[in-house]
């Protein structure tokens, strides 16, 4: 479904979100961090600067020159006493006094490596700048550590959280995914299946159940409907048999058969209402091991006749196969009929086995279905517009019912080039 899968979607924004957020939390952290951190550098700056004063006071130094101050351990002298009882001079090198007040030199204390303090003292000379730094090497080192913390850790967060939302979404949407395939392999012949309603008691437990409720009134037309065809068209068959009889021992007249005519299609239109009915119930076949090539045989041989066309059968013996043999008789009747009604002078039936399929083809040297229409020809009360001048007779059902009873025996019924092919599943004796 790509890009417009709601797993794809709910993840990417998760995972778009977290990263707005923790870009920004990161680029925080890291101001907050060198900004402390300099401030403490700054501290430490001005600390040295306040402890140095009192001792720069005793230096004497020469206009222009920059004196290194003596360490705070050393006394006024500039002395640092020894565990030995000696002394030693030192000198700080992150302190210096100048009589020039503009400023530090820049060598001695870079902007970008030190913080630097300034402070005015008055040494034995004269007024003077005491100026001290403080390294910010720690700061730029600790600011490393974060960003070598950082660098790999935002990228593995982010990932664990696609993987999370994905797997959640996923948990989430597997209920969606079972009632949708449920629905999907619910047919007119299955309505009494329902979708599994999940126990979470949320919004998708609640579309479950509106969806078995709406299975539940569909069943319940469909059902009404199938017994009121299937109730007409059994009524209808009494009364048709009837005024045929009637009209049969009436004085033969124009009238007379045209009213037959009509009489006869009238009764088989019932059979095909009554045999539709029962295909949609989805009533349970009686199925028995039988000979493919008999069936149509001697079904071909019944199916009605033009004078002009002749029918000719290529039959292959012991093609077994499971199914109902009313069902079949008719499936191949229908298919015959069909043939004889659109042939020019030959309709061929042939019966052979391939690989592991049973397979039955009708076919006829007519004009043939145009390749768009061949699927329509299936659909119930389909006529071509050629088979309705040719026969006003066709109530467009032998077609679908054929279709019915192959789906039926597990079987496939399509339109091949001359004409129809059927394929069952093939019974090994």
């Amino acid at each position: 479904m790509g890009l417009s899968s709601v797993r794809v979607r709910a993840t990417a924004a998760a995972t778009l979100v977290v990263a707005l957020v923790l870009g920004i939390v990161a680029l925080v952290l890291v101001i907050a961090l060198r900004g402390s951190l300099v401030s403490s550098a700054d501290a430490e700056a001005i600390r040295k600067a306040e402890a140095a004063a009192p001792l720069a006071q005793t230096i004497a130094i020469v206009p222009g020159t920059p004196v290194q101050v003596p360490a705070e351990t050393a006394d006024k002298a500039g002395l640092v006493h020894l565990k030995d009882g000696t002394a030693a001079a030192v000198a700080d090198p992150d302190v210096v006094l100048t009589a020039d007040k503009g400023g530090v030199i820049k060598e001695w204390a870079e902007p970008t490596e030190y913080a630097v303090a300034g402070m005015e003292v008055t040494t034995q000379t004269g007024p003077a700048m005491l100026w001290s730094r403080a390294s910010l090497a720690g700061a730029e080192e600790a600011v490393q550590t974060l960003y070598g913390a950082l660098l790999p850790g935002v990228p593995a967060v982010l990932l664990v959280v696609a993987a999370m939302t994905w797997f959640a979404v996923s948990r989430a949407l597997a209920p969606v995914a079972a009632i949708r395939a449920k629905v999907a392999h619910i047919t007119a012949r299955d309505l009494h299946q329902r979708v599994p309603v999940p126990r979470s008691k949320d919004e998708i437990a609640a579309l479950a159940t509106t969806v078995n409720g709406t299975l539940d009134r569909l069943e319940t037309a469909v059902g009404t409907h199938k017994r009121f065809v299937a109730d007409a068209a059994h009524e209808l068959r009494s009364p048709i048999a009837t005024l045929r009889a009637r009209l049969e021992l009436a004085e033969p007249s124009e009238l007379t058969r045209e009213a037959l005519a009509d009489i006869e299609r009238l009764q088989s239109l019932a059979a095909d209402l009554l045999m539709l009915a029962k295909l949609d119930a989805g009533e349970p076949l009686r199925t028995t091991e039988l000979d493919l090539g008999q069936v149509a045989a001697e079904a071909s041989l019944r199916a009605r006749r033009r004078p002009e066309v002749q029918v000719e059968l290529d039959i292959e013996p012991d093609v077994v196969m499971k199914g109902s043999r009313a069902h079949l008789d008719r499936l191949v009747t229908n298919l015959t009929d069909n043939a004889v009604r659109h042939a020019a002078s030959t309709v061929r039936v042939r019966v052979h086995a391939e690989a592991d399929e049973a397979v039955l083809e009708v076919l006829d040297d007519g004009p043939g279905i145009p390749f768009e229409q061949r699927e329509a020809v299936f659909d119930r009360f389909t006529r071509l517009d050629e088979a309705r001048a040719r026969d006003a007779g066709g109530a467009g059902l032998g077609l679908p019912i054929a279709r019915d009873i192959a789906t039926l025996h597990q079987g496939t019924l399509v339109y091949a080039g001359g004409g129809f092919v059927a394929r069952f599943p093939f019974c090994h004796t």
